[in-house]
């Protein structure tokens, strides 16, 4: 997953693009860029790995002069990309993933096409998603081309001469809002970009809506859809806490989910506590429902270390994970304690690293509540797991049925003997004393949509 903001104003878009972007720092970890258009595309590109988007780019936005401009902080590959086309240049930057890349970049090549940007024998998506658009009759054309090609999703901001075209992706899966401050626009991925900007929320773009904002306001190119399958991860881990999509909070989200959590938990531990930091919120709802103390045994260093998450390397997911959480020993020796937590993805981290650092402490008691379902199927519509047997869930199916098996319906099932061998599993395997998983339909119902509003692919296998 990427973040991308853009803002337009009279006076000049820089400091609100720079901050605006910076906003969306949780959301990628590879690179940084900027572009503002003066006469004419100006555009800057960092490296973020191990550093951070301000540093590295506070001296180069006090040079972008420009009444609009477009960021993004990505999980991938390098952005944004400039593009001399029979629309005139322009930049462009994306959120998404396009499953079928690999075939839509073979159909370019066999038309005589070539691509610049190649990072580890791969294409750049951001760079296939440009090509597709430049094969429309406009960029509105363009733009609606490129959707019905590409699997998976791809919603993107788009930088040229006539300011900045804002199109979300045809199912909904990412966000993009609307901000207005004044006669000041800007759109972004997380609307916690927006509050200490100045800027409100105007309204969230449909699935598939396309929008120009210009410096006279923003003019409505392509009504969106009603039909909506946003991603609900965002919601239990993604997002930041301070961002609504859809109109609905995140932290409000996270919230009653540790309620729903703890509603019926039959342990009776010391302390709730969280894994820093999407885990806090869920762990403050369980305390609350549950009515013992929050406490915070574990404690996230946060200069230098992103989210454990989102590296595509194994090696630097761990090396995140292992140096960014510090145990207090004085809390957790001796202590029964209620870990909440957004997820169990590969669970190699939280075995080899976060449990072990609480048993050198002696913990007497560990019970992880997660707080969504077990994730059983990789991403199709963002980078982030890609393989079945990252996935800590599949590993023990595989483990109980000594084979892969393609039919895994019964585990899907959360009342059936073989989904509870399944959590089993996952417990000893990781060493706690218990662990409990969010059921599905609790955590849709505390997301507040319906479920066909959702994306549900990785825990359901349906896709939208």
């Amino acid at each position: 997953m990427s973040g991308i903001f853009g803002a337009v104003s009279k006076k000049g878009c820089r400091e609100d693009l720079f901050y605006g972007t910076d906003y969306h720092s949780h959301l990628g970890t590879q690179f940084g860029g900027l572009a503002v258009w003066n006469k004419g595309l100006v555009r800057k590109i960092h490296d973020i790995r191990g550093s951070q988007f301000k540093t590295k780019f506070y001296e180069d936005y006090k040079d972008m002069q420009g009444s609009r401009g477009i960021g993004v902080i990505s999980a991938r590959d390098e952005q944004p990309i400039c593009i001399n086309s029979k629309f005139g240049a322009f930049a462009i930057v994306t959120d998404g993933f396009i499953d079928n890349a690999d075939e839509l970049a073979a159909m370019l090549y066999n038309e005589g096409q070539s691509f610049s940007e190649i990072t580890d024998g791969r294409i750049n998506q951001t760079e296939l998603a440009a090509k597709l658009i430049i094969r429309g009759k406009n960029i509105i054309d363009g733009i609606e081309y490129m959707f019905s090609r590409i699997e998976g999703s791809c919603s993107l901001l788009l930088l040229n001469e006539e300011g900045v075209y804002a199109a979300r992706d045809r199912r909904g899966y990412t966000s993009l809002a609307i901000g207005k401050r004044g006669e000041d626009w800007a759109v972004a991925a997380e609307t916690a970009a927006f509050s200490n900007l100045g800027f409100k929320i105007n309204k969230y773009l449909s699935p598939g809506e396309i929008m120009l904002l210009k410096e006279s306001g923003p003019a409505l190119k392509r009504n969106g859809k009603k039909t909506n399958q946003i991603c609900a991860f965002l919601w239990i881990y993604t997002g930041f806490p301070a961002s609504s999509y859809e109109g609905i909070n995140v932290e409000t989200v996270r919230e009653r989910c540790g309620n729903c959590l703890a509603k019926g938990d039959k342990v009776s531990p010391d302390m709730a506590a969280g894994i820093p930091d999407s885990g806090t919120t869920h762990a403050i709802g369980y305390a609350i429902e549950a009515g013992v103390p929050f406490r915070r045994p574990l404690v996230k260093y946060t200069p230098g270390f992103d989210r454990s998450y989102t590296p595509p390397s194994q090696e630097r997911r761990d090396l995140i994970a292992r140096m960014k959480l510090i145990p207090i020993p004085e809390i957790i020796k001796g202590k029964r304690i209620v870990f909440c937590d957004d997820s169990i993805v590969r669970g190699t981290q939280l075995k080899n690293y976060t449990i072990q650092k609480l048993r050198e402490c002696g913990i007497k008691e560990i019970h992880f509540r997660i707080a969504c379902p077990p994730l059983l199927f990789p991403c199709k519509f963002n980078y982030s797991t890609r393989t079945l047997h990252e996935l800590a869930a599949r590993r023990a199916i595989k483990d109980i049925e000594k084979k892969d098996i393609k039919d895994i319906s019964a585990y899907l099932d959360e009342g059936s003997l073989k989904y509870k061998k399944m959590v089993e599993w996952i417990a000893k395997d990781l060493g706690v004393t218990s662990l409990k998983y969010q059921k599905l339909k609790e955590m849709v119902g505390a997301i507040g949509l319906p479920p066909q509003k959702l994306c549900l692919y990785c825990w359901t296998g349906r896709q939208p």
